[in-house]
């Protein structure tokens, strides 16, 4: 179902051409940043995984893979929602050390996926996963990576203002504001979720949101996250405000992995104890696989947000339904 909606008197900063350009350099900018900021390699990463191997991202627990069967394997395949438990592998079997971390582009189809203006069936973002010891698992360490990235995306929209000058009234704020997910709540107990991150985006700007996966004091949580790869004690989401649609536009979720501790904790918290038994989880509580922390940083949604655009089809291209293609129609913007 479509929920699009484009602000009146919205009006594109640049052309498609300009757009398509402006996309290519936000890309090179942003991960040389990133990789620079956090000590990352490239490498490459899988469209898919085997079904039943405990490498896909289960997201919020409800949304389904796109499977297909695979007859020289005689078993099937399923695409990845997101890289989170492959990457912590690759860094295992590539022999990274602490400090040291890799990044890669995952694209996904998320079928179940609502469309609006921040959201597609398709996605796209960098994937970045980095080896940490057992004293950096903690919330000033995680602070300083989420300043790290905030500074990247800062940087490379000083570069693109530079190189387009249409673009120089979009501002973004360097400082991050932090916000546990509890303190939301009882700051705004009357808003859902999300208009709870407004409000406090509308205030501040940019912002962390921490601590998200677990019950609030309400009993209900702020928002879902699988119990088997960040520490619901130490993740969280960077949030931007974004003026032209009026909302916070989550840029990235990422976190502190769990640790074995962790995962027990949080798998039978979830209700899902049974996935200890599988391959992924094994190498992580019998202490194989390192740990870690890391996340992912939408591609089109930072295109948004550099760009001041009002719709993801303006920065990629994928399936709309009607009533998004009318709206779009009829506001003059035109999608990808």
């Amino acid at each position: 179902m479509s929920t699009t909606s484009i602000p009146a008197n919205y009006k594109s900063l640049l052309g498609l051409y300009d757009t398509q350009k402006a996309i290519g350099l936000i890309k090179t900018i942003f991960q040389e940043k990133l990789c620079l900021a956090l000590h990352l390699k490239r490498v490459t990463a899988p469209l898919f995984v085997l079904h039943g191997s405990g490498f896909n991202d289960d997201l919020n627990g409800v949304e389904r893979p796109v499977d297909f069967d695979v007859p020289c394997l005689d078993g099937r395949a399923e695409i990845v929602h997101s890289l989170a438990k492959w990457k912590r592998f690759a860094l295992y079997k590539y022999g990274f050390r602490p400090g040291q971390g890799l990044v890669t582009d995952m694209n996904a189809v998320r079928r179940d996926e609502d469309v609006d203006n921040l959201h597609s069936i398709y996605v796209d973002q960098w994937d970045w996963e980095r080896v940490i010891t057992a004293r950096q698992r903690t919330l000033p360490f995680l602070q300083d990576t989420v300043r790290d990235i905030v500074d990247a995306v800062c940087a490379t929209s000083d570069e693109l203002r530079w190189k387009f000058p249409a673009l120089k009234r979009i501002h973004l704020t360097r400082e991050v504001t932090f916000v546990t997910t509890q303190q939301l709540e009882d700051a705004y107990p009357a808003l859902t979720p999300k208009e709870r991150e407004n409000e406090f985006a509308k205030a501040h700007g940019t912002i962390c949101i921490l601590q998200i996966g677990g019950k609030l004091h309400s009993g209900q949580k702020h928002d879902g996250r699988a119990p088997d790869y960040d520490d619901w004690t130490l993740n969280c989401d960077i949030l931007f405000w974004h003026k032209p649609l009026q909302c916070a536009l989550e840029l990235s979720s990422m976190g502190i992995r769990v640790d074995a501790d962790a995962l027990r904790r949080q798998l039978d918290e979830a209700g899902c104890p049974e996935r200890a038994e599988l391959p992924f989880h094994k190498m992580l509580l019998d202490g194989t696989l390192p740990l870690t922390m890391g996340g992912g940083i939408g591609q089109s949604r930072l295109c948004m947000l550099l760009l001041g655009k009002a719709h993801v089809g303006e920065v990629q291209v994928s399936l709309w339904d009607d009533a998004t293609l009318a709206a779009c129609r009829e506001a003059g913007v035109e999608l990808l």
